[in-house]
């Protein structure tokens, strides 16, 4: 296997520096990762005495079952209050929008704002325990809010404006808010967005809200609403309430596409205590960095890129169309901000290779040091071609983790080379391998990947799930004590993972299971598809079933007799005869989660015959339309004779 770059110096790194202050040396990153799993108690501690994690008792660890393990017993935290100690000087927020002008925020400015919404908030009697929520772009405002809330021991959530109205009540409803925090409209690219219908219908479905703060953001106006300015009217003392570990600090929703999202409640102190330690020693974020993830609110890298604070890093806030004016645009706010790690989606890097778009080209990124990517596997080229553009001292850090731990499990770090098409090793204190359908764990094949050992930041509960039933069915259900995420993986001999797709869309061709980003990774490659989707749809008398592959053709094209020539030929060679699929369909698009996940097992359904209502949520869905064509063939298939 190719090596992308090799494993760097520790020397001046945040993994270095807390490798130095241990009483004990590694010989390479396996054994501290053994040590790190092995030792939780003393992992643990470690990361708290390095990072100075304030009011955590020294009790780290009450017994190790999932669920049900209890972190720091008798600890009394705030996650707020380590976000907001860098020097009032140092820039803290760097904001770009398509909405209004760039704006910057010091540390000084960060703290004044979160002590004055602190205050406004408790005028509107808002206190512990309490449910504030956010119908916000990813803008300062947003930021501001949320750690408010947390220093008042109150519960933070949030959905994007580009969100239905629908979708919004869905995710709300749940955790019954007292304040909803919204603007009335937003500019997407070049074109205006105004969402005060769907804002009334909101405030109209939440009978629990008493108070609605309208945050001015374009030319929109929310009316009967408490003004940010006014919320913030006042000059107050910065306070955090203590809470316990695993008080609620935010509540995350899942991409809900059928029924209502879960509700994932996650505590202060998992997420403090994770994201002190993946920032530093996973992304080695440093003082005076600048770190940018390209996600909305409502996706759990927004609440990964505000902890970028912890490291007293700047972070930098994009809200709009992240590909207007043109491909270029990310490269150009990397550039311009001066960022040191950009986080960004395979989607995007592989769509600026088939367009040749140059990076170094489109400004001076000397910069940068890590390319983050996350949300679907890399396929082994956008490997290549990031390396190729960035060059070596970029480190190209792919990562997999989930909403459901806001936090990853297998990602790089400088001490670990990078291989092509493959995720570099474990994170520290994740015991993360591969199981397969007996439970044993498995090396270079293909199995579920499973967490062995409970983490921190492993959901505190479900909203209002009475006996923790569908939490413990989302994890638990078919390895009993283990964590069983739902992607199907392969655990290399030399440490390093490969993730080949969700397995309740894995395909089955005769007992040969196939991943789906496997497919992908081939088919989009070609110059003429722009996107496809892969699904298996099972012989009920077990015999081989039908693989049906759907592709969107660049440009308005048409799948003619040359193109399926050129897409099976690609499988053949470059997977295997099994990968053929036996259809092969145009479709106008392909309907994506609104993070950009592909809607596998909703499509899958969709063609066995349900109705398109009862699997997707029209507003869980990027582009609802999408999913006609599917419908559609179903309905041709089920009047065929």
């Amino acid at each position: 296997m190719t090596v992308i770059r090799g494993a760097g110096p520790l020397e001046g790194t945040a993994l270095g520096e807390f490798l130095a202050g241990l009483d004990r040396s590694f010989a390479d990153f396996a054994e501290l990762h053994r040590w790190s799993v092995e030792d939780l108690d003393g992992f643990w501690r470690a990361i708290r005495d390095h990072f100075g994690v304030e009011g955590l008792s020294d009790e780290v660890l009450v017994g190790r079952e999932m669920p049900g393990a209890t972190w720091f017993p008798g600890s009394a935290i705030n996650y707020a209050a380590h976000l907001l100690q860098g020097d009032p000087q140092q820039s803290a927020v760097v904001a770009y929008s398509q909405t209004r002008e760039r704006r910057e925020l010091t540390f000084g400015d960060l703290a004044d704002r979160v002590a004055r919404c602190r205050a406004g908030l408790r005028r509107l009697g808002v206190g512990r325990d309490d449910r504030v929520v956010g119908f916000l772009p990813n803008i300062p405002e947003a930021v501001v809010a949320y750690l408010a809330c947390a220093s008042l021991g109150a519960v933070w959530a949030a959905c994007a404006p580009e969100f239905g109205a629908r979708s919004v009540i869905d995710r709300f409803a749940q955790v019954e808010p007292t304040v909803l925090l919204t603007i009335g409209g937003y500019v997407y690219g070049d074109k205006p967005i105004d969402k005060t219908a769907d804002v009334a219908t909101i405030r109209a479905g939440l009978p629990t809200v008493r108070h609605v703060v309208a945050v001015p953001y374009g030319s929109w106006e929310v009316p009967d609403a408490t003004p940010w300015d006014d919320l913030l009217g006042e000059a107050a003392e910065l306070a955090f309430e203590p809470v316990p570990f695993d008080h609620p600090l935010t509540v995350l929703f899942s991409s809900g596409t059928t029924g209502l999202p879960k509700a994932i409640v996650h505590g202060h102190g998992g997420i403090l205590l994770e994201h002190y330690k993946n920032h530093a020693l996973a992304l080695d974020l440093r003082p005076g960095d600048r770190f940018c993830w390209f996600t909305t609110t409502a996706w759990t890298m927004w609440p990964i890129l505000v902890s970028g604070l912890l490291c007293r890093a700047a972070i930098v806030l994009v809200d709009g169309n992240f590909l207007y004016p043109d491909l270029t645009a990310q490269w150009h706010i990397a550039a311009d901000a001066r960022l040191t790690h950009l986080g960004t989606s395979p989607a995007y890097l592989m769509a600026c290779r088939k367009a040749g778009v140059e990076p170094p080209a489109v400004g001076d990124l000397s910069s940068l040091r890590l390319l983050g990517i996350t949300g679907s596997p890399l396929p082994d080229d956008g490997f290549d071609w990031a390396a190729e553009q960035l060059g070596t001292g970029v480190l190209v850090n792919s990562m997999s983790g989930g909403t459901d731990v806001c936090s990853g499990f297998v990602a790089g770090n400088p001490w670990l080379p990078v291989y092509r098409g493959e995720l570099a090793g474990p994170c520290l204190g994740v015991d993360v391998t591969v199981f397969d359908e007996a439970g044993r764990e498995v090396v270079d094949e293909v199995g579920e990947l499973v967490i062995r050992a409970p983490m921190p930041s492993m959901p505190v509960r479900f909203w209002n799930d009475p006996g923790d039933a569908r939490y413990r069915e989302s994890y638990f259900d078919e390895f009993p004590g283990v964590w069983r995420h739902g992607d199907w993986a392969i655990h290399t001999a030399r440490g390093s993972f490969v993730i080949t797709g969700r397995s309740d869309a894995t395909l089955n061709r005769g007992g040969v299971r196939l991943g789906t980003a496997e497919f992908y990774a081939v088919v989009e490659e070609l110059p003429e598809v722009a996107d496809s989707l892969v699904v298996h749809l099972e012989a009920s008398d077990g015999g081989p079933g039908e693989l049906l592959l759907f592709v969107v053709v660049a440009g308005g094209g048409v799948l003619d007799d040359g193109l399926l020539a050129r897409i099976r030929g690609a499988l053949r060679s470059e997977l295997s005869p099994r990968h053929l699929p036996d259809v092969i369909e145009a479709v106008p698009a392909v309907p994506r989660t609104m993070t950009g996940k592909k809607l596998e097992k909703p499509v899958k359904q969709i063609l066995r015959g349900r109705p398109v209502e009862e699997v997707a949520s029209p507003g869980a869905v990027d582009d609802p339309s999408a999913l006609t064509a599917f419908a559609e063939r179903a309905a041709l298939s089920a009047s065929a004779p």
